[in-house]
C-alpha cells in the first residue's frame, strides 16, 4: 500500500476443509509476503495457484482511484471486488465458509458477510498468508511490465516503492502515468 507507483492488488483466498485435512510439506515455510525472498514468494505462489483445493481472486485499485479515494478506501473498495469474485468462481459448489477473515483492523464496508479483522492478519493466518503472497506475486509481475512500457525509473527493481533510486529517478524525470500523485513525493513534483 506505500509504494509511489502502480496500483495496489488484493487478493482473496478460499480453501477447501479437504486442504486443510492433508499435509503440505511444500507449504511449511509459508508465511506472510514481505518475510519472503522474490524467489520464494514465486515458488510458493506458483504452488498455491495450482493447488486443486485452493481458488482465489485478485482485484486493482489504479493510482488514479487511490488518488481520488486515497489508499485505504481504495484497498478496502479492492477486498469488497476481490472477496465477490471469490464467491462468484464459488458458484454452487458452497464449499468455502460463510466467514471473510479480513487482513486489518476494520470490517469491509458494503460486504453482507460475516467477517473477522485480524490485524496483522497476513502473520497470523495461513489463508491470509497465501493471499498476500499471491497478491504481491502478480503485483511485482505487473510492475515488470510497467517497466518496459515506462522505461528509466527502475520499476523491474523497486517496484514502485519510495527507494532512494526511485526517488532520485522521479526527481529526474517526473512522474509518469502510474505514480500516485496524492502521495507527498510525487505531489511535491507536480
Amino acid at each position: 500500500m506505500g509504494c509511489l507507483a502502480g496500483p495496489v492488488v488484493v487478493c482473496a483466498v478460499g480453501l477447501t476443509n479437504h486442504f486443510y485435512s492433508k499435509i503440505h510439506k511444500k507449504f511449511f515455510k509459508l508465511r506472510e509476503s514481505k518475510l519472503l525472498l522474490p524467489r520464494q514468494r514465486e515458488k510458493f505462489a506458483e504452488a498455491l495457484m495450482g493447488e486443486k483445493d485452493l481458488i482465489y481472486a485478485l482485484a486493482y485499485a489504479q493510482p488514479k482511484t487511490i488518488d481520488k479515494f486515497n489508499i485505504y478506501c481504495s484497498s478496502r473498495q479492492a477486498m469488497r471486488r476481490a472477496v465477490l469474485a471469490l464467491r462468484l468462481a464459488q458458484g454452487d459448489q458452497n464449499y468455502l465458509k460463510q466467514i471473510v477473515l479480513v487482513d486489518g483492523k476494520t470490517k469491509i464496508k458494503g460486504l453482507n458477510l460475516e467477517q473477522m479483522p485480524i490485524v496483522k492478519g497476513d502473520r497470523k493466518v495461513f489463508a491470509i498468508a497465501c493471499a498476500s503472497i499471491i497478491a504481491k506475486v502478480h503485483r511485482d509481475k505487473m510492475m515488470r511490465r510497467y517497466a518496459i512500457k515506462y522505461p528509466g525509473y527502475g520499476f523491474e527493481k523497486h517496484k514502485g516503492y519510495g527507494t532512494a533510486r526511485h526517488k532520485a529517478r522521479l526527481i529526474l524525470m517526473g512522474p509518469c502515468e502510474i505514480h500516485r500523485k496524492s502521495f507527498a513525493p510525487v505531489a511535491e513534483l507536480l
